[in-house]
């Protein structure tokens, strides 16, 4: 799973870069598209602290960074589609990759913390109801 989100970060990361010289050239945009760009690049880069971090606790704190910034990622291409910066299409494929990533991520929090304590059961109940909806969208975005 750890290649999967790494690709998949790192495309969104080139996706946003790709609609911020969009927004800054085409739609003279220069306060949301900026929040958008950290936001989206800070995902994979805080999914690649995560890969050496130097304990559970950081690996989960890092991790949980990244689930913060693709919240966030949403929050900005919400407000872009709403105000009309950008296309309906484009809010959707990039809705799609943010809410993706997201489940994602959440999973591999909840599996860490899982692994950690592997007898709580609101986390296993948890954890299979994100893993589900996981595999689901790691599916749709094969196609």
């Amino acid at each position: 799973m750890g290649d999967i989100v790494r690709d998949l970060s790192f495309q969104f990361a080139l996706d946003i870069i790709e609609l911020y010289k969009y927004l800054v050239s085409e739609k003279k945009e220069l306060v949301m598209s900026k929040q958008l760009l950290r936001s989206g690049t800070s995902v994979g880069a805080n999914l690649r602290e995560a890969k050496n971090a130097q304990s559970p606790a950081d690996f989960i704190h890092k991790n949980a960074v990244a689930q913060k910034e693709c919240d966030e990622s949403l929050y900005w291409l919400e407000l872009l589609n709403a105000s009309g910066y950008i296309s309906e299409s484009k809010f959707q494929e990039l809705n799609e990759k943010a809410t993706s990533l997201l489940k994602i991520i959440k999973s591999i929090i909840l599996t860490k913390k899982q692994n950690l304590n592997p007898n709580s059961a609101i986390e296993k109940k948890e954890y299979f109801s994100i893993l589900i909806s996981n595999c689901v969208a790691v599916e749709k975005n094969k196609r």
